[in-house]
């Protein structure tokens, strides 16, 4: 049996192995990346492949319809929106995705955006290491101001597993934590009052974004839910870009109606060189990284491995087709 690996450099980079994996074909074949665009080329990699495993190549109608042999397809994310799923249905192609590998690295992260924009460490050390600290007459300064958390409300939109590790940590540090979700349940309730999304944009010193990327929540971050905010309200996003309308949020960001952003994620990834972010005020952007723990890899990997060994002995788990 032959296994293809599209693009495995992201999950990695040289500090794992593919043993989990490996150990069900006859042959691997590892590509670090794989075109984006070029359907051609993915179909030429897959060939003859039954087993192939994807994080952000694309595999569309085309590619179901020339790669005859492919029966199953792992989506090495959560994401699952670059595989046609529904072509994949037709073909008979199990597709399964990693739906909980990162949970309590997301959250940390999110708390870790949160923290930098209320203090600064970054600027503050390399203020350090220039001399300026040296150099001054008092025994400290500060550049921004610097924001103590606790009394705070906030607000998160999103309050599954990930949204929930983010309201808990945000609990310890003395924040009350308010949450918007469809589907409210006990376990978020034991760390979060919810309310109504207008409650929480009305109530919340910071919002911080947790939901899955649907219809329902695409620009869900914009200049009319963006007016019923707090003036200076600090917004975190390390769930989808697209959950935000970027020129909105430059916009606020820019007349201070919205204090600070901290992103982890934006609508076109890599950053495009004109997005309105890149030159908003107080805007924190970093390259996607939330889900980057090596211990987090490696528990993608491991999942993965049992998501194809499920498979293969007719137990099939984490399926995102029928």
């Amino acid at each position: 049996m032959k296994i293809v690996i599209l693009d495995g450099y992201t999950e990695n980079p040289g500090d794992l192995n593919w043993d989990s994996i490996k150990a069900f074909g006859d042959e691997l074949a590892v590509y670090d990346r794989t075109s984006l665009t070029n359907i051609k080329e993915v179909n030429e990699r897959i060939g003859d492949a039954e087993i192939v495993f994807t994080n952000k190549t694309p595999l569309c109608r085309e590619t179901f319809e020339s790669c005859k042999n492919m029966k199953y397809v792992g989506v090495l994310a959560t994401g699952y929106n670059v595989v046609d799923v529904a072509a994949a249905r037709e073909k008979g192609v199990t597709v399964t995705n990693i739906p909980s590998y990162g949970t309590d690295a997301v959250g940390q992260f999110a708390i870790a955006l949160l923290l930098e924009v209320c203090h600064h460490v970054g600027h503050h050390d390399k203020a350090v290491h220039e001399g300026r600290w040296e150099s001054c007459p008092d025994f400290c300064f500060w550049d921004y101001p610097l924001i103590e958390l606790a009394g705070k409300t906030m607000g998160i939109i999103g309050f599954g597993r990930i949204g929930q590790v983010t309201g808990r940590i945000a609990k310890a540090m003395g924040m009350k934590v308010v949450a918007f979700d469809e589907h409210p349940s006990d376990s978020g309730r034991a760390v979060a009052d919810y309310v109504g999304l207008q409650e929480l944009l009305a109530q919340s010193d910071v919002i911080s974004l947790h939901c899955p990327l649907f219809p329902s929540t695409e620009g869900i971050i914009n200049k009319v839910n963006i007016a019923k905010m707090k003036n200076g309200v600090i917004l975190i996003n390390n769930s989808r870009g697209p959950l935000i309308v970027e020129q909105d949020l430059a916009d606020a960001l820019n007349s201070g109606k919205v204090y600070a952003a901290g992103l982890d994620v934006v609508s076109s990834e890599p950053i495009k060189g004109d997005n309105p972010l890149l030159k908003a005020k107080n805007c924190m952007i970093t390259p996607h990284i939330s889900w980057a723990p090596k211990e987090s890899r490696q528990r993608l990997m491991d999942i993965a491995g049992d998501n194809l060994k499920q498979f293969l002995e007719g137990n099939t788990i984490n399926a995102v087709t029928p």
